[in-house]
């Protein structure tokens, strides 16, 4: 039982005599006295123990990868003053960023090429950039219709987009379909078939649906040209093999991809350059596209890979989307293997 503060005899000092509990009963008068008289020598407060230092913070996890930080030198490729743009990590977002500069939508940018203003689809912008490379945007120019009848089960067309939308002509087999067809141009971005629009439609679903088309009935194809100054010529048939694909200059490059950041690359190595090429031709012979991206996606899967089993499996990881036939997988396995026994 708790007693009031008292001043003891002769002491001169305040002392508190306190209830003690030991084994959960109330100490003896006794035992109390005998604490209360070893604490007479000296009124004093024991010392609390030093706080613990702050427990350290947890070790951080993985740095965010920063936005690349490099500056781009960029034109209209019709004719403007040279911009500068930075901080893009793929192509919606360097869209955007040479519409800043210049004033315009987005939604105007057809496409870009590299290092020359023309339509040439060699130096056409894809997966990656030099770090020295200059940028040429394509704008939105002419909008014509064109009515086409198939003659046979394909167009003769190579189908790419610009990975923000658009899907546009990227070759045209000579004595096609729509060789025929002289107002249909390299570098015309497929906007509709038949009034449907196909804006916001990869490559792929666009020439899913024009091999779809009946052959023998007409259907109609809106088509937006890319604006032109006067000194442009644009390729209406097959380009030349020597350069497709290929960086024109820069020991790095830009790696732009449609999921996740932009990373800073080595130059692919010859091995790469000519895997990717190779790739790239079996796209368009089996499903009529180009996409030097997609074609070095694959080429990343396979090219460590010790047997077609584990290709196909590394390939559905990252591509499964695309479900492509096992007849493709084992032909892009054999270009893989041809390519590093130097069959190529």
């Amino acid at each position: 039982m708790s007693q009031p503060d008292s001043m003891q005899k002769g002491s001169g000092r305040k002392t508190h005599e306190q209830e003690l509990m030991q084994n959960g009963e109330a100490m003896s008068p006794q035992t109390q006295e005998s604490k209360s008289s070893a604490g007479e020598e000296e009124n004093r407060v024991t010392p609390s123990a030093p706080p613990l230092p702050p427990s350290p913070p947890p070790p951080p996890g993985p740095p965010p990868c920063p936005r690349p930080r490099l500056v781009f030198h960029t034109q209209l490729a019709h004719g403007s003053p040279t911009g500068r743009i930075h901080g893009f990590t793929n192509v919606k977002e360097l869209y955007g960023k040479i519409a800043e500069v210049f004033n315009i939508s987005p939604s105007e940018i057809l496409f870009c090429t590299l290092n020359s203003h023309k339509v040439d689809m060699q130096k056409l912008l894809g997966g990656q950039i030099g770090l020295e490379d200059f940028i040429f945007a394509h704008v939105r120019g002419e909008t014509k219709e064109v009515e086409v009848t198939k003659t046979e089960d394909a167009l003769g067309l190579t189908i790419t987009d610009n990975g923000a939308g658009y899907a546009f002509i990227k070759r045209i087999k000579e004595g096609s379909t729509i060789d025929r067809l002289k107002t249909v141009c390299v570098g015309d971005h497929i906007e509709a078939i038949n009034d449907q629009s196909i804006v916001g439609c990869r490559h792929y679903e666009v020439a899913k649906m024009l091999k779809e088309q009946s052959r023998g009935e007409p259907f109609t194809l809106r088509l937006v040209g890319p604006k032109k100054a006067f000194d442009m010529i644009g390729q209406r048939t097959k380009a030349p093999k020597s350069s497709e694909g290929k960086m024109v200059s820069g020991k790095e490059t830009l790696r732009l991809r449609s999921k996740g950041t932009a990373t800073v690359q080595e130059v692919p190595s010859e091995f790469e350059e000519k895997a990717i090429k190779k790739v790239d031709d079996l796209l368009e012979s089996y499903m009529g596209i180009r996409d030097p991206e997609l074609a070095t996606t694959i080429v990343e899967a396979g090219k460590d890979k010790k047997n077609p089993d584990d290709f196909a499996e590394a390939l559905d990881s990252v591509l499964g989307d695309f479900a492509f036939p096992d007849v493709f997988l084992f032909d892009v396995w054999g270009a893989l293997g041809d390519v590093k026994n130097g069959r190529v």
